[in-house]
């Protein structure tokens, strides 16, 4: 049996330990809450340096693919010849494209300064899709906007070959509407197109689109010798610029059966 000295002398050293133990889970609570509290600012912090990240990467994403750009120092690599010494000089731009294609485009203007014609001659390089519609975009460069659908208006002869021509889907007969134009090459990979205002009647532009086309002539092909002999072999084939109601640059049957929405 325990004496009462023993159990008097015992009592002090378990209320040291008790003590002791209790100090320690306080500490190692303490130590646990700031550990847990400082990770939350941690996460914190780098969420809201993620969020004002963001804008960032949607604004680089669009300087990783490079457009087309205006190309000031390049000279002009095309020409028309003039019919008379009194023609107006055309506006001519260049643009490039960092994966190899060149657009090279003339304009007229008229009254207020409004297009009234139009000519590019688009070498494709890289960035040329295949899959897209080739006259997706004409309807647009013609001013009439992203939902205007056109159809084939026929075909003109020219010294480059058939050129198919576009009008604006639904156009009555007679009504005076623009005619847009293309040819595309596949060796060399070039595509011309455009459009022209000009003539209060059909015959008259397309007459004028087949007079723009044959007088059109290359002044340089820099490193392009399959661009030298396409026009080369193109000015063989050259004719005069005839008056509107001819046959010699319509291609008269053609025209009745090439007609469509595109």
């Amino acid at each position: 049996m325990q004496s009462p000295e023993a159990s008097t002398a015992t009592t002090p050293t378990q209320i040291h330990l008790a003590l002791a133990a209790f100090a320690d889970e306080v500490v190692g609570t303490l130590a646990r809450l700031f550990a847990y509290v400082g990770a939350l600012v941690l996460f914190a912090i780098l969420g809201l340096a993620a969020l004002g990240q963001l804008p960032n990467l949607r604004d680089d994403d669009p300087a990783l693919k490079p457009g087309w750009a205006l190309a000031d120092r390049s000279p002009p690599a095309f020409a028309l010849s003039r019919l008379d010494s009194s023609e107006k000089t055309a506006s001519y731009t260049i643009l490039r494209h960092p994966e190899g294609g060149r657009r090279d485009v003339m304009r007229w203007a008229g009254e207020a300064d409004k297009a009234m014609a139009e000519l590019e001659i688009y070498r494709e390089g890289g960035e040329f899709d295949v899959t897209r519609p080739a006259a997706a975009d004409l309807a647009v460069r013609m001013g009439l906007g992203t939902a205007s659908p056109l159809e084939q208006a026929g075909l003109i002869d020219t010294k480059f070959g058939p050129v198919a021509l576009f009008q604006p889907t639904g156009t009555a007969e007679g009504a005076r509407a623009c005619l847009g134009y293309l040819k595309r090459s596949e060796e060399p990979a070039l595509q011309i197109s455009g459009f022209s205002c000009q003539g209060d009647s059909l015959p008259a532009r397309r007459a004028a689109i087949a007079c723009t086309l044959n007088r059109l002539t290359l002044l340089t092909s820099g490193n392009e010798p399959r661009l030298a002999e396409l026009f080369a072999h193109a000015e063989l084939k050259r004719r005069p610029c005839t008056l509107p109601g001819t046959s010699d640059w319509l291609l008269g049957a053609a025209n009745a059966q090439l007609r469509g929405t595109l």
